[in-house]
Protein backbone atom coordinates (compact mmCIF):
# COMPACT_ATOMS: atom_id res chain seq x y z
CA UNK A 1 0.00 0.00 0.00
CA UNK A 2 3.13 2.41 0.70
CA UNK A 3 3.58 2.30 -3.19
CA UNK A 4 -0.15 3.86 -3.68
CA UNK A 5 1.31 7.24 -1.86
CA UNK A 6 3.57 8.89 -3.42
CA UNK A 7 5.90 11.77 -2.70
CA UNK A 8 5.59 15.00 -3.75
CA UNK A 9 7.98 16.14 -6.71
CA UNK A 10 8.79 12.55 -7.87
CA UNK A 11 7.46 10.90 -10.71
CA UNK A 12 5.32 7.13 -11.32
CA UNK A 13 8.10 4.57 -12.79
CA UNK A 14 5.45 1.40 -13.12
CA UNK A 15 3.82 3.07 -15.98
CA UNK A 16 5.73 3.44 -19.29
CA UNK A 17 8.04 0.98 -20.42
CA UNK A 18 10.40 2.32 -22.82
CA UNK A 19 12.11 -1.12 -23.71
CA UNK A 20 8.01 -1.64 -24.47
CA UNK A 21 7.69 1.27 -26.63
CA UNK A 22 11.59 0.94 -28.26
CA UNK A 23 10.42 -2.18 -29.48
CA UNK A 24 6.82 -1.46 -30.53
CA UNK A 25 8.70 1.59 -32.61
CA UNK A 26 11.34 -0.89 -34.33
CA UNK A 27 8.23 -3.23 -34.89
CA UNK A 28 5.94 -0.20 -36.90
CA UNK A 29 9.33 0.72 -38.50
CA UNK A 30 9.64 -2.91 -40.38
CA UNK A 31 6.29 -3.29 -40.82
CA UNK A 32 5.98 -0.34 -42.74
CA UNK A 33 9.17 -1.61 -44.47
CA UNK A 34 7.12 -4.72 -45.64
CA UNK A 35 4.29 -3.24 -46.81
CA UNK A 36 6.36 -0.47 -48.84
CA UNK A 37 8.55 -3.64 -50.28
CA UNK A 38 5.21 -5.52 -51.07
CA UNK A 39 3.49 -2.99 -52.75
CA UNK A 40 6.62 -2.33 -54.88
CA UNK A 41 6.78 -5.87 -55.72
CA UNK A 42 2.87 -6.56 -56.67
CA UNK A 43 3.64 -2.75 -58.62
CA UNK A 44 6.23 -4.74 -60.49
CA UNK A 45 4.27 -8.05 -61.00
CA UNK A 46 1.19 -6.55 -62.24
CA UNK A 47 3.41 -3.94 -65.14
CA UNK A 48 5.06 -7.19 -66.27
CA UNK A 49 2.16 -9.65 -66.53
CA UNK A 50 -1.06 -6.99 -67.34
CA UNK A 51 -0.10 -4.72 -70.42
CA UNK A 52 -2.59 -1.67 -71.04
CA UNK A 53 -2.18 -1.69 -74.49
CA UNK A 54 -1.24 1.40 -76.19
CA UNK A 55 -1.41 4.79 -74.35
CA UNK A 56 -5.01 6.42 -74.78
CA UNK A 57 -4.58 9.40 -77.04
CA UNK A 58 -4.91 12.49 -75.24
CA UNK A 59 -7.68 14.18 -77.99
CA UNK A 60 -9.93 10.86 -77.47
CA UNK A 61 -12.72 12.11 -75.47
CA UNK A 62 -12.35 16.32 -76.30
CA UNK A 63 -15.81 17.75 -75.67
CA UNK A 64 -16.34 21.05 -76.58
CA UNK A 65 -17.62 23.36 -74.04
CA UNK A 66 -21.15 24.49 -74.43
CA UNK A 67 -22.00 27.95 -75.90
CA UNK A 68 -22.11 30.41 -73.13
CA UNK A 69 -25.69 31.98 -72.69
CA UNK A 70 -27.43 34.39 -75.60
CA UNK A 71 -27.87 37.61 -73.70
CA UNK A 72 -30.45 40.40 -75.24
CA UNK A 73 -28.68 43.50 -75.55
CA UNK A 74 -31.53 45.07 -76.34
CA UNK A 75 -34.39 43.05 -75.14
CA UNK A 76 -37.47 46.00 -75.47
CA UNK A 77 -36.24 46.34 -79.11
CA UNK A 78 -36.08 42.83 -80.14
CA UNK A 79 -39.80 41.98 -78.23
CA UNK A 80 -40.97 45.02 -80.35
CA UNK A 81 -39.73 43.36 -83.71
CA UNK A 82 -41.09 40.06 -82.46
CA UNK A 83 -44.23 40.99 -82.07
CA UNK A 84 -44.44 43.62 -85.50
CA UNK A 85 -42.95 40.40 -87.35
CA UNK A 86 -46.25 38.65 -85.55
CA UNK A 87 -48.71 40.94 -86.37
CA UNK A 88 -47.05 41.62 -90.10
CA UNK A 89 -47.63 37.78 -90.51
CA UNK A 90 -51.59 37.96 -89.52
CA UNK A 91 -51.94 41.03 -91.85
CA UNK A 92 -50.47 39.20 -94.77
CA UNK A 93 -51.01 36.97 -97.60
CA UNK A 94 -48.52 34.88 -98.17
CA UNK A 95 -47.26 30.69 -98.94
CA UNK A 96 -47.14 28.32 -95.54
CA UNK A 97 -46.35 24.95 -98.25
CA UNK A 98 -46.51 26.10 -101.59
CA UNK A 99 -45.96 22.43 -102.80
CA UNK A 100 -48.98 21.45 -100.98
CA UNK A 101 -51.01 24.41 -101.92
CA UNK A 102 -51.49 25.83 -97.89
CA UNK A 103 -51.76 29.56 -97.79
CA UNK A 104 -51.77 32.42 -95.34
CA UNK A 105 -54.13 34.89 -95.64
CA UNK A 106 -54.67 37.84 -93.19
CA UNK A 107 -56.56 37.40 -90.05
CA UNK A 108 -59.70 39.74 -90.28
CA UNK A 109 -60.51 37.60 -94.10
CA UNK A 110 -59.90 34.91 -92.29
CA UNK A 111 -62.75 35.43 -89.89
CA UNK A 112 -65.06 37.14 -92.36
CA UNK A 113 -64.79 33.77 -94.31
CA UNK A 114 -65.25 31.64 -91.58
CA UNK A 115 -68.75 33.66 -91.01
CA UNK A 116 -69.89 33.87 -94.30
CA UNK A 117 -69.38 29.61 -94.65
CA UNK A 118 -71.55 29.44 -91.72
CA UNK A 119 -69.67 28.64 -89.38
CA UNK A 120 -71.05 29.10 -85.15
CA UNK A 121 -70.71 32.17 -83.81
CA UNK A 122 -70.24 33.31 -80.24
CA UNK A 123 -72.67 35.87 -79.31
CA UNK A 124 -71.69 39.17 -78.31
CA UNK A 125 -73.68 38.99 -74.58
CA UNK A 126 -72.27 36.47 -72.84
CA UNK A 127 -74.71 34.15 -71.04
CA UNK A 128 -75.59 35.07 -67.23
CA UNK A 129 -74.39 33.17 -64.45
CA UNK A 130 -77.41 30.72 -62.76
CA UNK A 131 -77.77 31.97 -60.00
CA UNK A 132 -77.90 35.85 -60.31
CA UNK A 133 -80.99 35.95 -62.39
CA UNK A 134 -83.66 37.71 -62.04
Amino acid sequence: MASEHHAPGRHELTDASISGLVKFGIGLFLLIVAVLVGMRWMFNYFSATQQLGPPASPFAEIQTAPRGPVLQVHPAVELRDLRQGEKDKLDSYGWVDQKAGIVRIPIDRAMDLLVKSGQPVRNSNPPKPAGKQK
